[in-house]
């Protein structure tokens, strides 16, 4: 009895952390293991965005020259597009892998450092805590969809589609300025668009991401988070005009 008892708690323990249906138990560990991994680099990665930002919001002469170089502001915020593609080719190489990681986390950092320090400190801290409530109810509700056998992969497609439409929309504005609703709308499209992001990603995660990309899917991950918090921003601050 005492056996069976032990036996049946096993199954249910497995069963609670299978990641998916039909995953054989050796390979659940080890997903497990590869998802820890990114999510301790991902966790890095904030907390090292949060101290960059934090820097250049508070120092003063760092964001009295930020603001007053719009030249240098443009130059911080192109290098992370130069870096994605030593950071793609190298991410399976030690120590260089860390190395660009950290350039690319550092240089996208000082981009929202430029943010905050522009924006009502109020708003930062609404949008921060919005960001972190949709990143744990979705990061969740992706979990638990994966494991009652639902996959999000169909969305590849149309997010694609729809990051074009964005993009080309901030282009569009960067030349001729949308009024502050337009721009209100733009932020709460970019953050339904990267919302949707972060469920397609943490289904990648879970199911897609081979155990030697743990650099490039936190990098992924970080960039849906990123991107959400800035859009979640920019929308606060339209708002409150």
């Amino acid at each position: 009895m005492h056996e069976f008892t032990r036996v049946s708690k096993e199954d249910l323990d497995l069963e609670e952390g299978t990641l998916y249906p039909g995953i054989s138990k050796g390979e659940n560990a080890l997903r497990w293991g590869f998802i820890r991994k990114v999510y301790g680099i991902l966790a890095a990665q904030i907390l090292l965005t949060t101290i960059v930002s934090a820097v250049t919001v508070l120092y003063t002469p760092i964001s009295d020259t930020l603001r007053s170089s719009p030249g240098l502001v443009l130059g911080v915020s192109i290098v992370p597009l130069f870096l994605m593609f030593p950071l793609y080719h190298y991410q399976q190489k030690h120590p260089l892998n860390f190395v660009f990681l950290g350039l690319f986390t550092v240089f996208l950092s000082l981009s929202v450092g430029i943010a905050c320090a522009n924006t009502k400190g109020r708003i930062v801290l609404e949008a921060l805590i919005l960001t972190s409530g949709v990143v744990f109810a979705l990061t969740g509700y992706t979990f638990w969809a994966s494991k009652k056998g639902k996959d999000f992969s169909y969305l590849g497609p149309i997010l694609f589609a729809g990051l074009m439409v964005l993009f080309l929309t901030g282009l569009i504005q960067m030349f001729f300025p949308l009024g502050s609703a337009s721009v209100a709308i733009y932020g709460g499209l970019g953050a339904i668009l990267f919302s949707a992001y972060l469920v397609y990603d943490t289904d990648n995660l879970i199911k897609r991401f081979t155990y030697d990309e743990y650099i490039w899917a936190s990098v992924v991950l970080y960039l849906d988070i990123l991107n959400l918090f800035i859009s979640l921003l920019q929308l606060l601050r339209s708002s409150d005009g």
